[in-house]
């Protein structure tokens, strides 16, 4: 149990990332037509706007929230902030943003099934994806009853946050991991799972979602008039290069 506790833990993660990078790279290269969201508005949309607008609000807050929350070193928000305090911070505003990322994705899933048209041009990565998703985000809702519980004494999230950054700085030590509830550790593996899919899915769409950022900073579109050379009496239209 050890050596698989140790494998899970310091080895899978650099494997995932190693796919989630490259995988996506490769899909880049070799498939762009497959690069996209497969959006199904056409057929149905009223409940997909509901379903979409609450999923990304959501995930988009957990996705940060975990990023920045876990990745932050403690010395760095300790003289704003006490640990305990940033754990019932934590346990508010995702157990909020958890909520309203599970009411769209439950709808996402319910039009994927239940929708025959939908479910007929689904593909089953589509399912498998959302049906992914939808259980960890369930399993990261179930662990805000234990997180709440260590608020007095944050010592776990320390650790899982001390954790993460040595993955993050390539110093992984499986020993933080060890003894901690099985929820947390299942929440992580899953979610480090849901990175190695990532390139076969249609979550790859999300490079599309931050690549989008360039656009604020490119160059403005410079439209010249150019005059055309017509006879005496004729308007001289302009042409927009």
């Amino acid at each position: 149990m050890n050596a698989v506790h140790n494998f899970l833990f310091t080895l899978y993660p650099y494997i995932c990332l190693a796919v989630f990078l490259m995988g996506s790279l490769a899909r880049f290269d070799r498939d762009q037509y497959t690069w996209k969201s497969d959006s199904s508005q056409l057929l149905r949309s009223g409940q997909l706007r509901w379903g979409s607008n609450l999923f990304h609000a959501g995930i988009l807050f957990l996705f940060f929230g975990h990023l920045f929350g876990q990745l932050t070193p403690h010395w760095m928000y300790e003289p704003f902030i006490t640990a305990p305090q940033k754990q019932l911070l934590a346990v508010i505003a995702g157990g909020v943003a958890g909520g309203i990322c599970f009411v769209g994705l439950s709808l996402l899933l319910h039009r994927r099934i239940f929708d025959p048209r939908i479910r007929l041009t689904s593909h089953r990565t589509d399912l498998a994806i959302l049906v992914i998703l939808w259980v960890q985000l369930v399993m990261g809702l179930a662990t805000l009853p234990a997180s709440l519980s260590h608020v007095s004494d944050p010592q776990t999230m320390l650790r899982l946050a001390e954790y993460l950054q040595g993955i993050a700085t390539l110093q992984p030590n499986a020993a933080l991991v060890a003894g901690i509830e099985w929820h947390f550790q299942a929440h992580m593996l899953l979610g480090m799972t849901i990175f190695l899919l990532f390139p076969f899915s249609r979550l790859v769409h999300v490079w599309s979602g931050f690549g989008t950022l360039a656009y604020v900073l490119r160059p403005y579109q410079v439209v010249r008039s150019r005059r055309l050379n017509l006879p005496a009496g004729q308007n001289q239209p302009q042409r927009h290069a």
